[in-house]
C-alpha cells in the first residue's frame, strides 16, 4: 500500500487503533510502514505502555511526571523483563536439536476465588501443571498454613492493584514463579511473607505490607514496580538480583539487606538477568534525565543553596575572572539561568590597597623630584638567588597567567574522566554482582539498605530520604552508589566501616543531619564527582583509620567542614571544590594525616584549611582563597607538609600558626590576605580571638578509644611526620607578598625558622617579631618593598636575622629592640635608616652590607647595646654612617666598619659585586637553605669611621 495517498497524521489515527500484534506485523512491511510505526510512540506506544497492568509509569515513583525518551523502547523492556520467569525451560534442553521437536508449552487459566474454578490458592496448586497461569479474583485470599510451590506456576490478580489481598507465607521449592498484580500481608502464623532458598521469583506490580522477603543463595528475584509498607528485602548471598522502580516506606529495619559474598553458584536466571541490567543501564539515565536532581533543588523545587556568588580574584590593574560565571556553572552543575550567578562576594579591589601594587618598589613611594637624586645612589641588588621569584610577584601580568593556569589545571573532572583514568574505579563501575537496585525509593523509615558480610550492591538512580541512615556497608562488604540523590537523613546519609569499601560517584547527598557520608575503622571507597551540600555537620567525615580516594566532588554549603579527618584517618583528598561552607573547608584533627592535593577551597567562613591536635596531613598545591576568615590555620599541636598552595585573598591571614604547632610551610604563594600573610601567635595569647574548633563537634568517643589500637605502625601509609620529621616549625621558600598588614607576624613562645622567603609589598613590615622567648631564625629571605620596615624586633625576643636582602623599604630596613644576631645581610635601599636599634636592644651586627638613601646607616638609641663590627656601610644622600649614643659607649662596641661613598657609575655597578646580592641559596635548591659565605676582605687600604672622604670613590679593599 503506497503511504503517500494518505497524510502521515490519517495514517497515524488509524494505527493508533491496532493492538500489539498487528503493529508488530505492520512494521514488518517495508522501511515506510515500519518508520510510521516508530511515530508513534507519544501516542499508541505510551497508550499501551501505561494501559498494562504488570507495569506502573516507567519513571515511577521518583519521577512519574518525567516521559521517557522512548515509550517503545520501555514497552519493549517491560515486556522482556516480565517474560524471564519462563526461560529456564530452554536451559532444560540437553541438545538444541532437541528444540526443534519441543512442544509448545500449554498453559492453563485457573481462576481462585468467589466464582472461579478454586476456592484457595493451595487447592488451585494441587491441580496445576507447570508453567500454568492462576488468576486471584478480586477479595481477600488467607492461607491457613505455609504454601509451597512445587511447579512452576504465574500467580496474577485480577482487576486493578488493590483488588487483590493474599495473606499467606509462601515457600518456594521450584525453579522458577511469576507474582503479579496483587497485595501480600503477612498470614497470622509468620511474617514471613516469601521465602526462597534456590529458584528464581518474579514479583511486578506487587504491595507487601509488614513482612519479609527471603531470598537465599543460590536463589534469586526479580523486583519491578512494587510497593514496601514496613516491609523489606533480606538477601543472603546472592549471586545476581535486580530490584527496579520499587518504593519503601516506613520500614522499621533496613528496607533492604545485603549478606554474604555473592555465590559462585549462580541460578539459571542470573545470566538473563545480567543481560538485562546491561541493557537498562545504558537507557536508564537518557529516558530520566531527572532522576538525579541538581545540588540546589529539594524535592519542591526551592532552592537549596540561595544565591551561588562567584569569586573574582584582582591581580595589579588587571582583574581576572577566577571563577566566572560560566566556571562557577561547571564548578555546581548545569544550573538554572535565574540563580544569579553575577553577584560579587569577593573582591580584592585596587583602592583598597593603594599602596600594594604588583609592580611595587622603592621608586613607586616618592615623588618625581626625588628620583634623580635617589638614583645616583640607589644600588643594585636584583639579580640574587630569588631574584626570579620576586619578578613573578612583580608582574602582574604573570600573576594573572598563573591564577589562570591554575584555574585550567583544577578544573573539575567529569566522572567518565575519572573512570578513564582509574582502571579500578571503572572495574567498580561496571561490576554487575550481588543486589542491583535501580531508580528506587526509600521514605520516611529507619534504614535504607545494610550491606554487611562481605555483601555487595549497586546502587543507581534511587532516592533515600526521611531515613534515619541512607546506606550502611560494614564488614568488607562493597557498596557501588551511581547518580541518588541521599538527603534529610537523621545520621549520616552513606555509612561504611570495617573495611568495607566500593564507589561513590555522582550522586547529590544533601541535608543530612550528621556526615553526608561517614568513613571509618579501616573503610576505603572511592568518592568521585558527587554534590555533598547543605548538611547540617561535615560533607564527609574520616575516622578510626579510615582512608578512602575523595576526588572531584563538589562539597558546599555544610554546617560544619567540609571534610573532616581525625583518629588517623587517612585519605587522598584531590580535585574537589570545597566552597561556601559555614565552617572550615577541610578540617584535620586528633591525629588525622591525609594527603590533600590539588583542591580548590574558597568561600568558607572559618579556615579554608583547620590542622590542631596531632592532625598531620600533607597539604599540596591546593587554592585557597576568598575565605571570611584565615587561609589555613594550625593550632595547638598542628602539624604537616603545607607546600606549593596558593592562598590568595582571605579575609584574616594566609596562614595562621600556634606557636605549639610543628608545620613545614614551604613553597607557597601566600598573597592579597586582609590581614597578615603568615601569623605565628602564642597558646595562650591571641588564640582566643579564633574560633577552637573550626572542623566541628562531632563526638568520635568510639573511635577516641580505640584509634591507637587499630594504627598499624608497619603499614604503607606511615606516618608523615617519620617522612618530613621537623623539630621547629619551618616556614621556607614561600612568596608571601601584598598582604593587608605585616608579611610575616611572630608573637611566639617557641623557636621558629623562616627561611629563603620572598616577603614582597606587604602593607605593613615585612616581618615582624613581637615575642619571641625562643631563637626566632631569619635567614636567606628577600624582604622589600614593604610599606613598613623591613623587619621590626620587638623587646625581649631573641632573634638571628643571617643571610638576608633586606631591600627598598618604606621605612627602616630593620629596627629591633631585642637580643640575637645581625650578620651578613644586605640592607640596601631603605628609606629610612638601614638598621635602628632602640632601648634595650643587644645585638651582634657583623658583617652586614648596609646603605640608606636618606637616613643613617646604622643608629642606636636609647640603651641599646652590643656589637658593631665588621659591617660595609654605604653613604647616602644624608651623608650619615652611623648615630651611636654617648651615655652607654661602653656597652656598645663599634669597630672594624667600612664606610663607603659612592660617587661614580662603576662604583655603583660594583658594589655588591663580591659577594653578589643577598639571599644565597646554594644551588637554588628548595631545601638548601644556607647562605654562602660571606668571603673575607684581606687587606683594607683606606678606611673611615666618623666620616667619609669627599674628594673621590673610596672603594679601596682588595677582595
Amino acid at each position: 500500500m503506497d503511504l503517500g495517498r494518505l497524510p502521515v497524521e490519517l495514517w497515524r489515527l488509524i494505527l493508533s487503533y491496532l493492538h500489539l500484534p498487528d503493529l508488530g506485523r505492520c512494521s514488518l512491511v517495508c522501511r515506510a510502514w515500519y518508520e510510521l510505526i516508530l511515530s508513534l510512540d507519544r501516542t499508541r506506544w505510551r497508550q499501551l505502555c501505561l494501559g498494562c497492568l504488570e507495569h506502573r509509569h516507567p519513571n515511577w515513583p521518583n519521577h512519574p511526571s518525567v516521559e521517557p525518551w522512548s515509550w517503545r523502547q520501555t514497552f519493549k523492556q517491560h515486556y522482556l523483563a516480565s517474560k524471564i520467569w519462563t526461560k529456564n525451560t530452554q536451559d532444560l534442553d540437553s541438545s538444541n536439536c532437541l528444540s526443534l521437536f519441543r512442544r509448545k508449552m500449554g498453559r492453563r487459566r485457573l481462576c481462585i476465588g468467589v466464582g472461579g474454578e478454586f476456592g484457595s490458592l493451595r487447592a488451585a496448586l494441587a491441580a496445576a501443571s507447570p508453567y500454568d497461569c492462576l488468576v486471584l479474583l478480586p477479595g481477600v485470599h488467607e492461607e491457613q498454613s505455609e504454601v509451597l510451590l512445587k511447579v512452576p506456576v504465574e500467580v496474577v490478580g485480577q482487576g486493578k492493584l488493590g483488588d487483590v489481598a493474599l495473606l499467606a507465607s509462601i515457600d518456594q521449592h521450584c525453579p522458577t514463579v511469576r507474582l503479579c498484580n496483587m497485595v501480600f500481608m503477612p498470614a497470622r502464623f509468620s511474617s514471613m511473607l516469601y521465602k526462597t532458598t534456590s529458584g528464581y521469583v518474579q514479583f511486578d506490580n506487587c504491595n507487601f505490607e509488614s513482612g519479609q522477603l527471603q531470598i537465599h543463595a543460590p536463589g534469586t528475584c526479580q523486583v519491578k514496580f512494587c510497593s514496601f509498607s514496613q516491609a523489606s528485602i533480606h538477601l543472603r548471598g546472592v549471586a545476581l538480583c535486580v530490584l527496579e522502580n520499587c518504593e519503601f516506606v516506613g520500614s522499621e529495619n533496613a528496607s533492604v539487606t545485603v549478606e554474604g559474598c555473592p555465590t559462585s553458584d549462580h541460578n539459571w536466571a542470573c545470566k538473563h538477568l545480567a543481560v538485562l541490567a546491561k541493557s537498562c543501564a545504558a537507557s536508564t539515565w537518557e529516558s530520566n534525565p531527572a532522576s538525579c536532581p541538581e545540588a540546589k533543588w529539594d524535592s519542591e523545587g526551592e532552592s537549596l543553596l540561595g544565591q551561588v556568588r562567584m569569586c573574582e580574584i584582582v591581580v595589579g590593574e588587571e582583574q581576572s575572572s577566577f571563577l566566572s560565571a560560566a566556571d562557577v556553572q561547571a564548578l555546581l552543575g548545569s544550573a538554572q539561568e535565574d540563580t544569579g550567578f553575577g553577584t560579587n562576594l569577593w573582591t580584592v579591589k585596587e583602592e583598597e590597597y593603594p599602596a600594594l601594587d604588583s609592580n611595587s618598589s622603592d621608586s613607586d613611594l616618592h615623588s618625581d623630584s626625588e628620583e634623580d637624586a635617589q638614583a645616583a645612589h640607589k644600588l643594585p641588588y636584583q639579580p640574587h638567588s630569588l631574584s626570579h621569584t620576586l619578578a613573578d610577584v612583580k608582574d602582574s601580568r604573570l600573576q594573572s597567567n598563573r591564577l589562570h593556569a591554575l584555574q585550567r589545571d583544577l578544573k573539575l573532572k567529569s566522572l567518565q574522566q575519572e573512570l578513564q583514568q582509574d582502571k579500578e574505579a571503572q572495574s567498580l563501575a561496571n561490576c554487575l554482582q550481588g543486589c542491583i537496585i535501580r531508580q528506587c525509593l526509600f521514605r520516611d523509615g529507619k534504614g535504607g539498605i545494610f550491606i554487611y558480610s562481605r555483601g555487595q550492591a549497586k546502587l543507581e538512580g534511587s532516592i533515600f530520604r526521611d531515613l534515619t541512615y541512607g546506606v550502611r556497608c560494614i564488614q568488607n562488604s562493597k557498596v557501588i552508589m551511581l547518580k541518588n540523590d541521599i538527603h534529610h537523613c537523621k545520621a549520616s546519609g552513606i555509612f561504611l566501616r570495617l573495611s568495607a569499601g566500593g564507589l561513590i560517584a555522582d550522586n547529590n547527598i544533601h541535608s543530612n543531619c550528621e556526615a553526608g557520608v561517614d568513613i571509618r575503622k579501616g573503610a576505603n571507597p572511592f568518592v568521585l564527582c558527587n554534590k555533598i551540600h547543605n548538611g547540617l555537620r561535615s560533607g564527609i567525615v574520616v575516622v578510626g583509620n579510615g582512608k578512602g580516594i575523595i576526588r572531584s566532588n563538589q562539597i558546599y554549603g555544610n554546617k560544619e567542614a567540609g571534610i573532616y579527618i581525625l583518629y588517623n584517618g587517612n585519605p587522598a583528598v584531590s580535585g574537589n571544590h570545597i566552597f561556601q561552607g559555614l565552617a572550615a573547608g577541610i578540617a584535620v584533627n586528633e591525629n588525622g594525616r591525609g594527603q590533600i592535593t590539588g583542591n580548590v577551597i574558597c568561600e568558607n567562613q572559618w579556615g579554608g584549611v583547620d590542622i590542631r591536635h596531632g592532625g598531620n596531613p600533607i597539604l599540596r598545591n591546593n587554592l585557597i582563597s576568598g575565605g571570611y576568615s584565615d587561609g589555613v590555620v594550625v593550632g595547638e599541636r598542628g602539624k604537616g607538609l603545607i607546600e606549593g598552595n596558593t592562598i590568595y585573598g582571605n579575609k584574616g591571614c594566609g596562614v595562621w600558626m600556634m606557636s605549639s604547632s610543628l608545620p613545614h610551610l614551604t613553597n607557597n604563594h601566600i598573597s592579597h590576605n586582609s590581614i597578615y600573610g603568615v601569623a605565628v601567635f602564642c597558646c595562650n595569647d591571641d588564640a582566643g580571638n579564633y574560633l577552637p574548633g573550626q572542623g566541628g563537634s562531632e563526638s568520635f568517643q568510639e573511635e577516641r578509644e580505640g584509634a591507637g589500637a587499630e594504627n598499624d605502625p608497619h603499614s604503607e601509609e606511615e606516618c608523615v611526620a617519620a617522612r618530613y620529621h621537623i623539630n621547629v616549625a619551618l616556614v621556607e621558600l614561600n612568596s608571601i607578598n601584598h598582604n593587608g598588614a605585616a608579611g610575616l607576624h611572630v608573637k611566639s613562645s617557641e623557636a621558629l625558622n623562616i627561611i629563603t622567603n620572598v616577603i614582597h609589598a606587604n602593607r605593613d613590615q615585612g616581618v615582624t617579631v613581637l615575642q619571641s622567648s625562643q631563637l626566632t631564625r631569619i635567614a636567606n629571605n628577600s624582604i622589600s618593598c614593604n610599606n613598613q620596615s623591613g623587619v621590626l624586633v620587638e623587646a625581649e625576643c631573641q632573634v638571628e636575622l643571617r643571610g638576608n636582602g633586606i631591600y627598598a623599604n618604606s621605612s627602616h630596613g630593620v629596627i629591633s629592640r631585642g637580643e640575637g644576631v645581625i650578620a651578613e645581610n644586605d640592607i640596601i635601599g631603605n628609606h629610612r635608616c638601614g638598621l635602628q636599634l632602640l632601648q634595650a636592644a643587644n645585638m651582634k651586627v657583623t658583617k652586614n652590607r648596609i646603605q640608606s638613601f636618606q637616613d643613617c646607616g646604622i643608629a642606636l638609641f636609647d640603651e641599646a647595646k652590643g656589637l658593631v663590627q665588621d659591617n660595609l656601610i654605604f653613604q647616602g644622600r644624608s651623608k650619615k654612617s652611623i648615630l651611636r649614643p654617648v651615655s652607654n659607649a661602653e656597652d656598645c662596641v663599634i669597630q672594624n666598619n667600612i664606610l663607603l661613598t659612592v660617587k661614580k657609575r662603576f662604583d655603583v655597578e660594583c658594589m655588591l659585586s663580591n659577594p653578589p646580592p643577598r639571599p644565597h641559596v646554594e644551588g637554588g635548591a628548595p631545601g638548601s637553605c644556607t647562605a654562602a659565605g660571606s668571603q673575607r676582605v684581606s687587606c683594607i687600604t683606606s678606611r673611615a669611621d666618623g666620616g667619609c672622604h669627599n674628594h673621590g670613590s673610596i672603594f679601596c679593599t682588595v677582595l
